[in-house]
């Protein structure tokens, strides 16, 4: 039987990462995971520019049943300790709109990096984990390449997003196997889906795009909509798919930061022989204003004819559009995985299980989510940062 003081399973972002901050001379540490090349998520992720970090990362920026749960891990990896990481490594990079970081090349070079920060490891590709039993002072861990012993383990699979790339509930497995809750999982960051007769009124729509506002359950965002052949997508819509659960009705101010009632009003005054179709155009993109039009029975009315109930109706109808999407696109497209091990069984400074030493999640697979735009790889490296200094 293999022997190794650690073994961490996944090697991901938050697994690869766990293992350069683990290294110590004399320490036998082992990566293991099913794929044949590690980093796939950072290897598509920002269109192939990996979206690496945040710098307005805080604990307000993620969602979790214990909101307080990622303080401790972000506080003592920022992502300052990651850009100089990334500096030291010769990467350029750029900043994007609200924080976001990016590689200027390809994102390959942050895998690069990652495994010349954890030389000294072992990375064993094409081997798929099994069961974990706790025997004595050890754990032994069944793979497809044979049975090990390890001192320590450290849980990273992630979640159950993007499952072309093989992901599979595994660490939830785990956890439950051991008696640790898990917080039920869920699509995140995912587009949204129209039942079929309201895809009847919106599929002609698709391609457009627009800035809008929503709040919903506590999130607040304010983002580029798209409208999609099957409902709705953009970064907003990602955004909120966090907060949004079935059924429920979300509203979107698709003019943001401006009255429609107010500007009609006026533009009745100045120009009333427009008509309404052309006046919420100068407002919103061309296609979308005609639809609200067509939609309210004025396709071809003047706004000299409408009166202020009217104009009224139409500005609520913009300001604060309503809509009920009846779903997701699952887990085929989501970005990541809402839900995992639960944040009651792990102390937030080590990530270790509370109740089995020695044994530690991190990364997608615990119950802690970031929204879009490089929060979810900084969590990645501050768990991971946490659990390899502890473990």
């Amino acid at each position: 039987m293999e022997h190794v003081d650690l073994v961490i399973l996944g090697a991901g972002a938050a697994g690869l990462f766990c293992a350069g901050s683990a290294l110590a001379p004399g320490r036998r540490v082992l990566v293991l995971d099913h794929a044949d090349r590690p980093g796939e998520k950072i290897r598509i992720s920002g269109g192939g520019r990996c979206n690496f970090t945040n710098l307005a990362t805080a604990p307000d920026r993620f969602l979790s049943g214990n909101p307080r749960f990622p303080a401790s891990a972000l506080a003592r990896f920022r992502p300052a300790d990651f850009v100089d990481l990334v500096d030291r490594a010769g990467i350029a990079w750029h900043e994007k709109t609200q924080g976001q970081l990016f590689c200027d090349g390809r994102s390959t070079q942050i895998i690069d990096m990652l495994l010349q920060r954890m030389r000294g490891a072992e990375l064993r590709l094409n081997c798929v984990p099994g069961a974990i039993r706790h025997a004595g002072d050890r754990f032994e861990v069944e793979t497809g390449q044979g049975r090990l012993t390890a001192a320590r383990v450290v849980v990273a699979t992630g979640g159950k997003s993007i499952p072309k790339m093989g992901a599979t509930a595994y660490g939830y497995d785990v956890a439950r196997a051991f008696g640790f809750g898990c917080t039920e999982p869920r699509p995140g960051l995912v587009p949204l889906t129209f039942a079929e007769q309201d895809l009847m009124r919106y599929r002609p729509l698709a391609g457009v795009s627009l800035e809008v506002q929503i709040s919903h359950r506590g999130g607040l965002f304010r983002d580029a909509l798209l409208f999609t052949h099957r409902g709705l997508s953009g970064p907003v819509i990602l955004q909120i798919s966090s907060y949004w659960l079935p059924g429920e009705v979300l509203e979107l101010d698709l003019v943001p930061g401006e009255d429609v009632t107010a500007t009609l009003k006026a533009q009745r005054g100045q120009a009333g022989r427009m008509s309404v179709a052309t006046a919420l155009a100068r407002m919103l993109p061309e296609r979308l204003a005609q639809a609200v039009a067509v939609e309210m029975g004025l396709a071809e009315a003047r706004l000299a004819d409408q009166p202020n109930r009217v104009l009224e109706v139409i500005g609520r109808r913009v300001n604060r559009w309503q809509t009920r999407p009846v779903g997701t696109e699952g887990y085929r497209t989501a970005e990541v995985t809402l839900g995992g091990v639960d944040t009651r069984d792990l102390d937030a400074r080590t990530m270790q299980a509370r109740r089995m030493p020695g044994l530690h999640f991190i990364g997608e697979c615990v119950d802690v989510t970031g929204w879009l735009g490089g929060y979810n790889f900084q969590w990645a490296w501050a768990s991971g940062h946490a659990a390899g200094l502890a473990a």
